[in-house]
C-alpha cells in the first residue's frame, strides 16, 4: 500500500508530458511482457565446436603434456629496450590539455625516464616467477597459465577457480588478489588458474583468422579438463567476462559459479522502457537509487563517455595490423597506448589531471611490468586482432543470453558503463549476488584486490550453501 501511495503521489507530481510518457510506456510494456518473460526463461546454449589455430594443417594427434615454464630475460633484450627508449621522438602537448587528448607527452617523458633509468626488469621477472607457470598445447597453440594451489590445511574446502583477464591487461593483473584467494578464509579457499588469452603475453598467437571468444572459451574448458577439474568457478572482466560467460554457456554442468566485474547488457524493450521510466519511477523498473545515480543523465554518463573512450575499439575491430605497427616497434608508444587506458578506465576524471592520475592507484613498476609482458612477447598486434575477430560477425552469437549457472556481479563505480541488476537479469537467469562496489574501476583485481576477493568469496559461500546441482 505504501508503494502504491508513493506511485500515485509521484505520478500526479509529474507534468502532463511526463504523465503521457509514463502511461504510454506502461501500455507498451504490457504488450511485450509475456514475450519478454518467455525469452528470459529460454536457456541459451552454445555448441562446443572445434578448431585448429596453429600454422599449417591439423595433425592427426597433438601433444597434451603440461610443461613447466619460467619467464626469462637477457641483457640483450634490456639493451635493445633502452636504445629504443633513448631514440623516442616526442610531440609537445597542447597547453593545459592534461589527458584530454590522450597520454600527455610531458608526463610520458617522466614515465619513459623511470622506465629507462630506474625500472628493474630482471627484478620484475623474479616477481612474475613467484608463482608456478605452465604451458600446454591446445588446438595448435601453446597456452600459458599460472596455477596457484593453496597451502594444505585440515578442514578446508578447496574450490577450483579460473581468473580470465582482458585487454590491455594480462595475467599479472591478478598477482595482488592471488594471496587473498589462496589463503584459508574460515574453511574455504581457492585453487587458482590464470591463463593468458591466446595472442596475449606468453600464450601463442593464432595463425588463422576467426579466433574469437568462443574459441578462447573452448580452449580454456579443455585446459580445466586437462588439469582434472570437472566442476569449477569462473571470474572475469573485460574480454574475460565474455569468455567466461561463453564457457558457462558451453558447459553449464561444469561451471559451479560465474563471477563477473564487467557486464554489457543486451539491448531490448525492457532496457528502453527502463531508461524512459527510470529517472521518474525507478522502483517500477527495478532500479535502486544507486542505479539512478550511476545511470542518469544517461547520454552524458554512458553514451557520450562510451563514444569518447572507444575510438581504439573501432581501429582494432577494423585495421588492427596497421595501427599495431607503430606500437609494436616503439616501447614508449606502446606504453602510452596501454597506460592511457589504465588512467581513464580507472577514473574518467583522470582526463583532467596532468599526470593522468596513474600513480594514485598503481605503481609505475606494476604498470610497466604489464607493458613489458606485451613488449617482450611482441603480442600487442595479436591482442588487438581479438577485437576484429569478435566484432566481425553477429555479436548475438556470443553475447550472454539465458545463462543458467549461478552468477555473481560486482558493479564498480568507475566501470565504463553501469549495468543494473534488472538489466543483468535479462541475460543471467540465476543471479546469486549483485554488489555495488564503493570504489574502483575497470581493472578491478589490479585496483581493488581486497574488495574483489571479498565479493568472490561471499558469492562462492552462497553458491556452496544453496546450490543443489
Amino acid at each position: 500500500m505504501q508503494k502504491l501511495q508513493l506511485l500515485k503521489e509521484t505520478f500526479f507530481g509529474l507534468d502532463a508530458v511526463q504523465q503521457r510518457l509514463v502511461i504510454g510506456s506502461a501500455v507498451a510494456a504490457g504488450g511485450i511482457l509475456a514475450y519478454a518473460v518467455h525469452k528470459r526463461n529460454q536457456v541459451r546454449s552454445i555448441p562446443l565446436g572445434e578448431g585448429w589455430w596453429g600454422a599449417g594443417e591439423k595433425p592427426l594427434s597433438e601433444d597434451e603434456k603440461i610443461y613447466p615454464f619460467m619467464v626469462q630475460t637477457s641483457d640483450e633484450e634490456i639493451k635493445d629496450l633502452h636504445e629504443r627508449i633513448d631514440r623516442t621522438r616526442y610531440t609537445d602537448p597542447l597547453e593545459d590539455s592534461a589527458f584530454q587528448y590522450g597520454f600527455n607527452s610531458t608526463h610520458l617523458k617522466i614515465v619513459a625516464s623511470y622506465w629507462r633509468h630506474e625500472f628493474d626488469w630482471k627484478k620484475q621477472v623474479a616477481v612474475l616467477n613467484k608463482y608456478p607457470h605452465y604451458k600446454t598445447k591446445i588446438e595448435g597453440l601453446e597456452v600459458h597459465y599460472i596455477h596457484v594451489q593453496p597451502p594444505r590445511c585440515e578442514n578446508q574446502k578447496v574450490l577450483p577457480l579460473m581468473l580470465v583477464h582482458g585487454w590491455p591487461g594480462s595475467f599479472y593483473e591478478f598477482y595482488k588478489i592471488l594471496p587473498l584467494l589462496t589463503e584459508n578464509q574460515d574453511g574455504l579457499v581457492f585453487e587458482v588458474i590464470c591463463p593468458s588469452i591466446p595472442g596475449y603475453g606468453f600464450s601463442d598467437a593464432p595463425q588463422k583468422q576467426g579466433f574469437d571468444s568462443l574459441a578462447a572459451a573452448r580452449i580454456f574448458l579443455t585446459l580445466m579438463e586437462r588439469l582434472g577439474f570437472s566442476q569449477f568457478y569462473l571470474q572475469g572482466g573485460d574480454w574475460g567476462s565474455l569468455i567466461t560467460t561463453n564457457m558457462a554457456q558451453m558447459k553449464p554442468q561444469c561451471v559451479k559459479g560465474l563471477h563477473l566485474n564487467m557486464l554489457i547488457a543486451r539491448r531490448g524493450f525492457k532496457m528502453l522502457w527502463s531508461l524512459m521510466i527510470g529517472p521518474y519511477l525507478p522502483f517500477l523498473v527495478g532500479f535502486s537509487r544507486e542505479d539512478v545515480r550511476r545511470l542518469f543523465p544517461y547520454f552524458e554518463k554512458n553514451v557520450w563517455e562510451i563514444l569518447r573512450e572507444t575510438g581504439y575499439m573501432h581501429i582494432q575491430a577494423t585495421k588492427p595490423d596497421t595501427a599495431g605497427c607503430g606500437v609494436n616497434d616503439s616501447p614508449v608508444g606502446l606504453a602510452a597506448y596501454i597506460l592511457e587506458k589504465f588512467s581513464t578506465w580507472t577514473n574518467m576524471k583522470n582526463r583532467d589531471l596532468a599526470d593522468g592520475g596513474l600513480q594514485r592507484t598503481f605503481s609505475l613498476d606494476d604498470l610497466l611490468t604489464n607493458v613489458m609482458i606485451y613488449w617482450t612477447t611482441g603480442t600487442i598486434v595479436s591482442s588487438m586482432r581479438f577485437y576484429k575477430e569478435n566484432l566481425r560477425n553477429d555479436p548475438d552469437k556470443t553475447v550472454a543470453k539465458g545463462v543458467s549457472v549461478p552468477t555473481g556481479l560486482a558493479a564498480f563505480p568507475g566501470e565504463l558503463m553501469h549495468c543494473p541488476k534488472s538489466w543483468a537479469q535479462m541475460n543471467y537467469r540465476n543471479i546469486y549476488s549483485y554488489t555495488f562496489m564503493p570504489r574502483g574501476g575497470h581493472f578491478a583485481a589490479f585496483e581493488q584486490p581486497q574488495l574483489l576477493a571479498n565479493d568472490i568469496l561471499q558469492f562462492a559461500r552462497k553458491v556452496e550453501k544453496f546450490c543443489t546441482r
